[in-house]
């Protein structure tokens, strides 16, 4: 049987992986962050320097003219060496001046009043655009012009992984601690489980004395489960050793009995004493060997692990197959052995072991002086019924004759079996045998009915 995988890494597994989305969350958020962080402070740059250069353009020969200071630029030339470009357009969006001619937006009616904000690809280069709408001051015409500033991202990146490296070491650091503390709860919380493990292996494999542990109540469900485990195999146990023992002794009183008849008669010397003791050892080892086959079917009908497999069979075939394998013996001892059989069928499910036991109750009624056995077969609900004239069984041992080796009266050849064997056959098939009075006189009635619901 193939390994699976441990309570503790299968909890890992899963409390780790909120861990880890919580992470990736966090991570995401902190570039967010830092992004933004970056995007706002090298913004305020080009505002500011979009208006410096604004505040500098003046009309001069009925057009637009700029005498550009260079700290209007330098301030946004940082540490990364970015480059800078900046245009001024008038109203039309037709270029002045600049060191670039820089793309003006189609709508450029969003930079009125403020500054206009976006990212551009240009000539191979990845910029930060900043574009101001303004007009000249002291003109009649108050002609409005547009300043655009740009800069490449090299400094904005670099502000950007400061930032972020800033951040990741809290992170990280938060994430350790979470997995050493999850660590912790999860060898703390799986602790009672190692205990209960450990309990179970180092106990001696014959004890089967309930488990005493003080366990969390989800635990403590598991160890009453295994209690009761051990408290019906305390009574499987017990019945097994009171059958072996009623077993051992069913089987050394034919057996001791073979051996001192075998060794009386060889202290004879006349044939017809030979003979008579070799009759008695031949019915003797019968005897014994019906006995262990009986005691065989118990001990296959106690095993827990057996499972009949039933298929459809009819009743009145049963019945009437009982009659015809056991005509023979019942016609020798003088029985009358018949069947009252239904004209249509009536189905139930249904193993060879329903034959067997039938068998068994024919030999009990046979063995036990009944004259006449009538096998019969009802319906709604289906049952076998086994009725015959003999002395019967007093109603108040009708529970106790279905016990392995109990009898009701003293009786040298039963075993005790019989009963009991057909008993555990009818409950392996689902069904209930019940015990009453025969209609047939003071005799036995034995019932086995099935349920409604087998077909």
């Amino acid at each position: 049987m193939k390994a699976a995988h441990s309570l503790y890494g299968r909890l890992l597994g899963w409390l780790t992986l909120p861990l880890l989305t919580l992470g990736a969350l966090l991570l995401f958020q902190a570039w967010q962050e830092a992004r933004t962080t970056a995007d706002h402070a090298y913004d305020r740059l080009l505002e500011a320097a979009s208006l410096a250069i604004a505040e500098q353009v003046q009309r001069q020969d009925d057009r637009l003219w700029l005498d550009l200071p260079p700290a209007a630029l330098e301030m946004l030339a940082g540490d990364a060496q970015e480059r800078v470009f900046y245009s001024l357009s008038d109203q039309q969006g037709r270029h002045i001046t600049g060191n670039a001619s820089l793309p003006l937006p189609s709508d450029r009616s969003a930079a009125d009043g403020g500054l206009l904000y976006r990212d551009i690809d240009w000539q191979g280069l990845r910029l930060r655009q900043g574009i101001r709408r303004s007009r000249l001051e002291g003109w009649q015409s108050g002609e409005s012009f547009d300043v655009s500033v740009a800069h490449t991202r090299e400094g904005r990146d670099a502000l950007r992984f400061e930032l972020l490296r800033g951040n990741l070491a809290g992170i990280l650091g938060m994430g350790m601690l979470a997995v050493v503390t999850l660590l912790m709860a999860l060898r703390a919380a799986l602790k009672p489980l190692t205990r209960l493990r450990h309990a179970i292996r180092t106990r001696d494999p014959r004890t089967l004395a309930p488990l005493d542990l003080d366990l969390p109540r989800e635990l403590a469900e598991l160890r009453e489960a295994l209690n009761g485990l051990l408290s019906r195999m305390r009574r499987v146990r017990a019945n097994q050793e009171r059958f072996i023992g009623d077993a051992s002794h069913q089987l050394r009183t034919p057996l001791a009995g073979i051996s001192a008849r075998a060794e009386l008669a060889l202290r004879q010397t006349q044939p017809e004493r030979w003979r008579a003791a070799l009759e008695t050892i031949h019915s003797t080892s019968e005897n014994t060997a019906r006995l262990a086959m009986q005691l065989l079917s118990l001990t296959r009908l106690a095993n827990p692990e057996y499972r009949p497999e039933l298929t459809p069979v009819d009743l009145n075939d049963c019945a009437r197959q009982a009659v015809r394998d056991h005509w023979m013996a019942c016609h020798q001892a003088g029985v009358d052995l018949g069947a009252d059989c239904l004209a249509s069928p009536v189905h139930v499910a249904a193993d060879w072991q329903l034959q067997e036991s039938l068998a068994n109750l024919i030999d009990n009624s046979r063995r036990y002086g009944a004259s006449r056995i009538t096998l019969g077969v009802m319906i709604h609900p289906p049952r076998l019924v086994i009725e015959d004239d003999g002395p019967g069984i007093p109603a108040d041992q009708h529970l106790l004759v279905l016990r392995p080796f109990h009898r009701d009266r003293d009786d040298h050849e039963g075993s005790g079996l019989g009963l009991a064997i057909a008993d555990g056959i009818a409950r392996n098939h689902g069904a209930r045998l019940s015990l009453g009075d025969s209609a047939l006189g003071s005799g036995l009635r034995v019932e086995i009915r099935f349920p409604e619901a087998a077909s």
